[in-house]
């Protein structure tokens, strides 16, 4: 707890009420997507892996789409470049609902997420270019892949836990994976563009204008802001800045009401209760269908895989990178400032939350096709390197977690026994300690 006189928050702190029951709807929500993730990436794998694997490829590579708009796109390009900017239009709402009206638009608050994620995605890119510095034959261009969190994933391997975690800390995992998301789209944009084309990219400026004034103006009709959201996309398409940008730029333009709860949501909450469950459920799950099928069998299987040192700097970064950047940059930051753990939570807590951020599966997907080529040989190393870094981490941090959500249960178990005593449990009669989830 922050030293008396100290205008530092407690590190893992409780937040507002509104927040943590925003927060936790959103969660509830992302699990569930998590699970279908899952599923869909598990199966992926096993049809790739299947003597029907011709078929689950030939299926990606079926193109639709008007050919004299050049958007004549194959379904696996249609699942990352189309069903991804709706992941980013809704992680780019909850960016902005953070910053602009939540808990984090304090700088205090917003300090210690913005700082676990760019610590867990600085150590990572560091280990994969280390591991692949001499390696040559282009090996380099995947040094982002490891770079990214998945928070559909890691809920989900929360959900699994059943952790008794506090709820400041799934939402501080919530709050740094959305960073994580921003910061890998500018990466995008900025490193995985081959070649811009700015008359194009200006264009795209006109529907998104008129998109951001409708917005503005409080307009909720959709017969006029799909249709320039969808053009807005295909202009940035055609710029060759990734299209998923196309869908954080449109997020920023819709207004965030910064009153109290009142009869109805603001427009930002609008749109991300009507998107949410899409993206969660459907762009996410059907981008991992296509991109998770590689074969894990026979020659370019997990035994090449494991000789190219690419997948191994990404097991690697994801691994080791993700719990060292994460962990290390929230120690710096409590040791650099006033701030401190919120009493009754751990370093341990915090260590198995940066083995969480370790699950990095739909932006690191992407970021391997565009970094070596959807399909080459080395984008089948690299994923087969994220699933088994995601893998890896998932387990580790469940070890860790499982752990951790034995103590609080504890801990709840002893605070009942002692409210049974006297009515009035000791955890309340101390002061918050942040220790229910």
């Amino acid at each position: 707890m922050a030293t008396p006189g100290s205008r530092m928050p407690s590190l893992f702190a409780r937040g507002s009420w509104p927040e943590v029951r925003r927060v936790g709807d959103i969660l509830r929500a992302e699990t569930v997507g998590g699970v279908l993730l899952l599923v869909a990436a598990i199966l992926a794998l096993a049809w790739a892996n299947s003597p029907w694997s011709e078929a689950y490829r030939s299926l990606g590579d079926v193109e639709i789409g008007p050919a004299a708009l050049h958007l004549d796109l194959s379904l696996a390009t249609w699942a990352a470049d189309g069903l991804l900017a709706i992941f980013f239009f809704v992680a780019g709402l909850e960016l902005k609902r953070e910053f602009v009206a939540g808990d984090l638009r304090e700088p205090r608050r917003a300090m210690l997420p913005v700082a676990a994620a760019l610590g867990g995605m600085t150590v990572p890119a560091l280990i994969y270019t280390a591991v692949n510095l001499r390696t040559g034959d282009g090996a380099l261009a995947g040094w982002a892949i490891p770079t990214a969190t998945d928070i559909a994933f890691a809920l989900a391997v929360l959900g699994v836990i059943n952790t008794h975690l506090p709820a400041a800390m799934r939402t501080f995992l919530l709050t740094l994976a959305v960073v994580d998301d921003l910061l890998a789209i500018v990466i995008i944009a900025v490193f995985y563009t081959s070649a811009l084309h700015f008359g194009w990219l200006l264009l795209a400026l006109v529907p998104l204008a008129l998109f951001g004034v409708l917005v503005q103006r409080r307009v909720r009709s959709w017969w006029l802001l799909l249709p320039l959201a969808a053009v807005t996309w295909a202009l940035v398409h055609a710029s060759g800045v990734h299209a998923t940008v196309a869908g954080v730029a449109l997020a920023f333009t819709v207004p965030v009401s910064r009153r109290k709860p009142g009869p109805g949501p603001g427009l930002a909450e609008h749109f991300e209760h009507r998107f949410r469950p899409l993206s969660a459920g459907v762009a996410v799950p059907i981008f991992a269908f296509f991109a998770a099928g590689v074969s894990v069998v026979g020659a370019g299987g997990l035994g090449a895989s494991l000789a190219d040192s690419a997948a191994i700097g990404v097991v690697v970064g994801l691994v080791v990178g993700k719990a060292v950047g994460v962990f290390g940059a929230t120690w710096l930051v409590q040791r650099f400032t006033r701030a401190r753990l919120a009493e009754g939570l751990g370093w341990w807590d915090v260590f198995g939350l940066a083995l969480l951020a370790g699950i990095g599966f739909t932006v690191s997907l992407l970021i391997g096709e565009l970094a070596f080529g959807a399909g080459s040989e080395r984008d089948d190393h690299t994923k087969i390197g994220v699933l088994l870094g995601s893998l890896l981490s998932a387990l580790l941090a469940a070890v860790v977690l499982r752990a951790r959500n034995r103590h609080y249960q504890g801990l709840c178990t002893v605070e009942e026994r002692d409210s049974d005593a006297d009515g009035v449990p000791d955890v309340y009669q101390e002061g918050d300690r942040s220790t229910r989830g």
